[in-house]
């Protein structure tokens, strides 16, 4: 039997690793923080990245993940849904699932969490460029989500958060449009 090579069957193969290599990076991620290693953490992201409106880099990364996760003690992030677009050849944007369960303080808490990230391709590895946190709830295991108070995230790690409602098509859904951009 004869195979021959199609001309994109080396494109297929090229985003078929970096697929993979993106959903390593996430689990990476989760690892990190649950381990609570700050260095193999803040590697996950290109050396320039951008830190809140007004720090960049790796150092300032590492002081915002050393304090934050000061806060909580246990955490197990167990990531799921991942949809990867990838935009070129060394970039990509993802959605990411998160359900995690904290302990915060006395109480253990759940949270539904929402990741929007932007990828890059530095040195032919893969890295964040930028991680949203969208928070669906946190709730204290045992309690329901319906008619938490906000939880004005990261401000507390209890009660409802952005999610559903900051999806421009949950709205557009809720509203009856029936075709909404992407």
């Amino acid at each position: 039997m004869t195979t021959s090579s199609r001309p994109n069957d080396s494109a297929a193969v090229q985003n078929l690793l970096a697929f993979e290599q993106i959903r390593q990076l996430v689990a990476r991620y989760a690892i990190a923080v649950d381990s609570r290693d700050i260095e193999a953490l803040v590697h996950l992201f290109v050396e320039d990245v951008q830190v809140g409106a007004r720090q960049q880099g790796r150092d300032a990364l590492y002081d915002y993940f050393d304090r934050s996760l000061r806060e909580v003690s246990v955490t197990i992030l167990n990531t799921g849904t991942h949809l990867i677009e990838l935009d070129d050849d060394d970039h990509a944007h993802g959605v990411v699932y998160c359900r995690a369960e904290i302990q915060d303080q006395q109480q253990w808490i759940v949270q539904a969490i929402q990741y929007r990230d932007a990828y890059e391709r530095r040195q032919g590895r893969w890295h964040f460029t930028r991680r949203q946190h969208l928070l669906w709830y946190g709730r204290e295991i045992g309690t329901s989500p319906i008619g938490l108070r906000p939880a004005n995230w990261p401000e507390r790690h209890v009660g409802s958060g952005e999610l559903p409602q900051a999806w421009p098509t949950w709205a557009a859904f809720w509203a009856g449009d029936r075709r909404s951009e992407h």
